[in-house]
């Protein structure tokens, strides 16, 4: 089976964005979907490119048994509406950006992370500017919205489908 390619993106991939695919990549090995799942994270904007997430992240995730030590921010570029099957923003902001740029026969592929989840939430807030609760609360929400992403690819997997059957 080929694999099923992910992208989160958020403004500068030093905080939520890292923080999804962490998160993602975590649940999908519990769930025995990591042979089958490819994730990545980039940013709108390469504020911080090559740097690691932000260290309130890195610390707030690694309470909760998560590792994104080894994750270098980057910027979105153009192959990647070609190269993954679904990218999802961490908010409405940046779905914008992504739909601006996206290609037209591609758009489909583009989409809010928080939809998986059943949270009330419009958006995943940028926590940088904030205080340490709202990197938990980032948390909380990837973590809610990653639980419902990785039970939709467990049945998309369970189905066989491959690269086109989303």
């Amino acid at each position: 089976m080929e694999k099923y390619r992910i992208l989160f993106v958020c403004t500068g991939n030093i905080c939520r964005s890292p923080a999804a695919e962490g998160i993602v990549r975590a649940l999908a090995e519990k769930a025995g979907l990591s042979r089958f799942l490819e994730v990545d994270s980039a940013g709108t904007h390469a504020y911080d490119a090559g740097d690691r997430p932000d260290p309130r992240m890195r610390k707030a995730a690694a309470r909760r048994g998560y590792d994104l030590g080894g994750l270098r921010s980057r910027r979105l570029s153009d192959e990647d509406f070609f190269r993954f099957d679904q990218i999802l923003a961490m908010d409405h902001q940046n779905l914008d950006h992504l739909q601006r740029k996206c290609p037209s026969g591609l758009r489909d592929k583009l989409r809010l992370f928080i939809d998986f989840a059943e949270t009330g939430e419009d958006d995943i807030p940028d926590p940088y500017y904030g205080s340490v609760e709202g990197f938990e609360r980032v948390l909380d929400l990837c973590e809610a919205a990653g639980k419902g992403l990785v039970g939709a690819l467990a049945s998309l997997a369970g189905n066989g489908a491959g690269k086109n059957g989303h």
